[in-house]
């Protein structure tokens, strides 16, 4: 298949046309506009610094359906712990949480797809009130979190970070059993890794992919500052 390559116009080829790496368009901008046409239509941006913008839409794709989240023994006790051991809050840091998630060090990883340019266009969709974060706590430190992009019943996880055992997982955890509570048909994790699978996420054909978000994207997003 082509790769197609985006001029002026946010708006995007289908997904379908994906070619065999999942790649679907190479270009344009991170613009508020083009970037929630993306996501709407399946498609995500990733890419590295200096390189033109990749548009993505694998297959398959790593998904959460959070009344399918697992919750190992340990992390039960962990979340049961009395004082809590952590503490979370709901798009109080957002810039925080994706600073973190940018300098993060990574197993494997010499630098990080959160580019600049990244930071900023999602710090630009979470104060239109697209992009949220939750924040993980340990006393008054900061020491985990997660954000993503809400659209109607489905939530687009983008990163994570931890800087103490378990605080990630917990974030993970945490925001699926929310997500759970309001009815959101699913936590997308865009590409397979064993560590989500542990948590219950699995992958899926882009095809069924499309057509539950699709079915999502009916119900009314939930814009603005997140109060959980």
């Amino acid at each position: 298949m082509p790769i197609y390559l985006l001029g002026e116009s946010t708006v995007f080829p289908a997904a379908e046309n994906a070619n065999r790496e999942g790649i679907v368009a190479v270009g344009g901008d991170l613009s508020p506009e083009r970037l929630l046409n993306a996501y709407a239509g399946g498609i995500f941006p990733w890419y590295s610094d200096g390189d033109p913008i990749l548009w993505w839409s694998p297959s398959p794709r790593m998904v959460l359906f959070p009344g399918e989240l697992h919750v190992s023994k340990s992390m039960r006790k962990l979340l049961q712990k009395v004082p809590p051991w952590f503490h979370w809050t709901v798009d109080r840091h957002f810039r925080e949480v994706i600073e973190n998630c940018r300098t993060a060090p990574r197993k494997g990883q010499a630098g990080t797809w959160i580019t600049n340019e990244m930071r900023e266009a999602y710090i630009c969709l979470h104060e239109l009130g697209f992009c949220h974060s939750l924040e993980v706590w340990r006393g008054k430190e900061l020491v985990g979190g997660i954000y993503g992009l809400s659209l109607g019943k489905c939530f687009f996880g983008e990163s994570m970070f931890s800087k103490v055992r378990n605080a990630s997982k917990f974030a993970f955890i945490t925001l699926a059993q929310q997500l759970l509570q309001r009815e959101f048909l699913m936590l997308d994790c865009q590409v397979p890794s064993g560590h989500l699978r542990t948590l219950g996420a699995r992958e899926i054909p882009r095809k069924k992919f499309l057509g539950l978000l699709k079915q999502g994207l009916q119900s009314k997003t939930l814009v603005g500052k997140w109060e959980f």
